[in-house]
């Protein structure tokens, strides 16, 4: 019996389920000021912005392209085809930052 070639498969994110890939190296930053601080500079517990690559059919409050805030600590990892990405549940995510959400108007900007 032959094994389906995985990477040829398409894949469906399901229920709550949040497929995000990261920007730049995990943990590493910039300052407004231009300053680079290495992933291995001691932080406390500080949140981080990921883009939304998937989402699951009871997702509700983001779509793909949005960028969205989280706790780095509760993830899980994937590799797809080479790319390293971050499976999160809609409950993990703490903010939401796209443009279709200017209707509302919060007050703050990215």
């Amino acid at each position: 019996m032959a094994t389906p070639d995985i990477d040829k498969l398409p894949v469906k994110m399901l229920n709550d389920r949040i497929l995000v890939k990261m920007g730049g190296m995990e943990g590493e930053r910039r300052t407004t000021g231009g300053i680079l601080i290495p992933a291995t500079a001691q932080m406390g517990k500080r949140l981080v912005w990921a883009e939304v690559v998937a989402v699951g059919p009871n997702v509700r409050a983001m779509e793909i392209g949005d960028q969205v805030l989280f706790n780095p600590e509760d993830r899980y990892e994937v590799e797809v085809r080479g790319d390293d990405y971050i499976i999160l549940r809609e409950r993990d995510i703490h903010a939401v930052a796209a443009k279709r959400l200017e209707e509302g108007s919060t007050g703050l900007y990215l």
